[in-house]
């Protein structure tokens, strides 16, 4: 599978595109919130995505319960670490559909390192726009 066949993680690397340039002054456009938060969806989605589903419970009510699981995992470890970046949730929810790949941690990665640089090269330059 294709890259462009996870449309979740692409959408939360938007949404981390919009922050960063679009409210480069926010807590959740700085680069250890940037990384951090997606470091922690990823990992969370990743570990909800080995957790063996119950056999004895509908496959569709088991898969609604995991992706809740991941998702509020992944906010409370952005809260405890201090990495808040809401898209992030967004990534965890996306591996944990989509199912861990290298593929997907090296595309998260690469797009958040490119974000976090291209803020730190242009943040004198970029305003809020809100």
């Amino acid at each position: 599978m294709s890259i462009q066949e996870k449309p979740v993680i692409i959408a939360s690397i938007g949404a981390s595109t919009f922050i960063v340039f679009a409210m480069p002054g926010y807590i959740t456009a700085q680069p250890r919130s940037l990384v951090g938060g997606h470091i922690v969806g990823t990992v969370s989605g990743f570990l909800v995505s080995i957790i063996p589903l119950p056999l004895f419970l509908p496959h569709n009510i088991c898969l609604t319960i995991s992706y809740a699981l991941v998702v509020g995992l992944s906010i409370f470890i952005m809260v405890v670490t201090d990495t808040e970046h809401p898209p992030a949730a967004g990534t965890a929810l996306g591996v944990a559909i989509a199912g861990f790949s290298v593929k997907i941690a090296l595309t998260v990665l690469v797009s958040i390192t490119i974000l976090s640089l291209a803020h730190h090269f242009f943040r004198h330059r970029l305003r809020d726009l809100t």
